[in-house]
């Protein structure tokens, strides 16, 4: 279960990578709109990390897929075709089923 803990978040930290890029193009991009909210970076891939971590960028995800429904929620805003949207949004995506990944997997290693 470790080594699968460690690898979670070794894909997860690829994952905020993704989207601290896509937030800063989107924010190039819509310089008049909202900023995405911000992601912690885990320091490393440790299950020590992860878990020192956890709640707060699971709290942080929660408040990304806010900022993108909120948007999704626009039908006239602009910003829903805008390439660095479309990023940021499969980026939130893919950082969700990280999320869930990893909160499976804490909650199975803590019964177990």
């Amino acid at each position: 279960m470790r080594q699968r803990l460690v690898r979670l978040a070794a894909s997860f930290i690829g994952g905020t990578s993704d989207y601290t890029l896509a937030r800063l193009e989107f924010a190039i991009n819509q310089p008049d709109h909202r900023v995405p909210p911000t992601l912690t970076r885990l320091p490393d891939a440790s299950e020590q990390a992860l878990r020192a971590a956890w709640d707060t960028i699971e709290a942080e995800v929660e408040a990304i897929l806010a900022f993108v429904k909120r948007i999704d929620g626009e039908p006239r805003s602009t910003v829903r075709t805008d390439p660095a949207y479309l990023w940021l949004k499969r980026t939130a995506r893919e950082l969700d089923q990280y999320a869930r990944a990893v909160r499976w997997v804490l909650t199975v290693s803590e019964r177990g």
